[in-house]
């Protein structure tokens, strides 16, 4: 089998299977196995694989098949355009928190922000990022999950801004110490609790930890809102990621709390409300 029958025969499986981006996937798990770019793909596209490459390749695609998500095959997501590790102890970065991250960036620079506290980090990709992309800034970020830090200091170190950021293991504020920041962000788990069964089989592996935001979906939001302002310094402000359907909920948390002022919400890419922001004054 050469290299471009193999990806026609792994887009031709995942078509049927309704897989989405067949094409792309088919692609990159072929990378992968041949541990090559994509350039080589295309101008060695009749390059024979060896038994070994072909059974590995077509492992993998019947990975796909059962749900399996590519990311925790190739335990590789793009980010920011910087490159992290994931396996299936921490969700999977989406294009669409970037635009949370761009946003606090643009805030950042604009108070001349010092500390940034990041809430549920998982693999640290917003905390990376920021760290990466500010200067002279300090990042504490905190996961109640033990494995899931140890992917993001492994991903703060292989993208070099480990000296930047301090990892914490608590449950949200409880065993973090008592400071003040410019920032806090999150991108919370916010899914409610009897959606997750009809979500995609690819989300339904990551971890539940990471996708359930209790009956509501809202769990986080209230006690990060709740309790935030006593971790903010003055004129502060948070930075939340959101459900498409959640920012009238949310923001009602928020104004309801009082401490907060100048809400706003941003939409993503695909025009849905996806970013909260409120100041404390």
């Amino acid at each position: 089998m050469t290299i471009k029958q193999a990806i026609i025969k792994g887009v031709t499986i995942l078509k049927l299977e309704k897989i989405s981006t067949p094409k792309l996937k088919a692609r990159l798990l072929l990378q992968y196995v041949l541990k090559k770019p994509r350039q080589y793909l295309i101008v060695y596209d009749n390059q024979k694989l060896t038994e070994f490459q072909e059974k590995e390749y077509l492992k993998y695609i019947d990975l796909l098949k059962q749900g399996e998500p590519i990311e925790h095959i190739t335990h590789q997501k793009e980010f920011m355009k910087l490159n992290f590790y994931v396996d299936e102890n921490v969700l999977i970065p989406r294009q669409d928190t970037e635009i949370l991250v761009e946003e606090v960036i643009k805030i950042a620079k604009k108070i001349n922000a010092k500390k940034i506290l990041d809430l549920c980090t998982g693999s640290g990709a917003i905390a990376v990022s920021l760290a990466k992309y500010l200067e002279n800034v300090q990042l504490t970020a905190l996961d109640i999950s033990g494995k899931a830090l140890d992917i993001a200091i492994s991903n703060a170190k292989n993208n070099h801004v480990q000296d930047k950021i301090t990892f914490v293991e608590s449950n949200l504020f409880e065993d973090l110490a008592e400071e003040k920041y410019d920032i806090i962000v999150s991108n919370p788990p916010y899914i409610k609790r009897k959606e997750i069964e009809n979500l995609d089989k690819e989300v339904r592996r990551e971890p539940k930890i990471a996708l359930d935001g209790g009956e509501d979906g809202l769990d986080f939001y209230k006690k990060i809102i709740d309790k935030g302002y006593e971790y903010l310094k003055y004129g502060g402000y948070i930075c939340l990621e959101i459900g498409y359907d959640q920012k009238e909920e949310v923001m009602k948390i928020i104004d309801d709390k009082k401490q907060y002022i100048n809400t706003y919400c941003k939409k993503d890419l695909y025009d849905n409300d996806r970013v909260i922001v409120a100041k404390l004054g």
